[in-house]
């Protein structure tokens, strides 16, 4: 069996309880591949419909940082993966997961996220991800054991 014990498999975090069932199964994965993790949440500016208040206490990098260790936490308590790395990307999520997969192993994303319609099977960024990126793609629907967490709010707010 083939091993790779230098690989990387990129995960979107996006703070929702998918984002749990994907970070979970990367781990499974990582473990089974020899491979870290690389989790990766996206982040941009709102747009303003007030004049902007200047504030050094709140940005959007720093909201979503936030959100992806509140995200962690949730999905390892404090074991996180050994060799785990993660980064808070400004860009639009699709972008940033594509670029992120080149020399990745797999992408790991959950079939839907925090926007969109409830309804559709699948998520506009992970069917651009699936279409798009560098390496396999994994998307992650949540099994039986998984469906507690989707039955309340998003692990971050939002």
């Amino acid at each position: 069996m083939k091993t790779n014990p230098g690989g990387r498999i990129v995960v979107g975090v996006d703070g929702s309880a998918l984002s749990l069932v994907a970070l979970r199964t990367a781990r499974r994965l990582g473990d089974l591949l020899q491979c870290h993790l690389q989790a990766v949440s996206v982040w941009s500016y709102p747009v303003a419909l007030a004049v902007p208040v200047a504030s050094t206490e709140w940005t959007p990098r720093v909201e979503a940082e936030s959100a992806l260790d509140d995200t962690l936490t949730a999905a390892f308590g404090e074991e996180f993966p050994a060799g785990l790395t993660k980064t808070a990307v400004a860009g639009q999520p699709v972008h940033v997961l594509v670029e992120a997969s080149r020399g990745a192993e797999l992408l790991v994303v959950g079939s839907r996220g925090r926007g969109g319609f409830k309804g559709l099977l699948l998520g506009s960024v992970s069917s651009a991800a699936a279409a798009h990126a560098h390496c396999p793609v994994l998307i992650v629907h949540p099994g039986e054991s998984d469906s507690s967490l989707l039955t309340g709010v998003p692990v971050s707010g939002g």
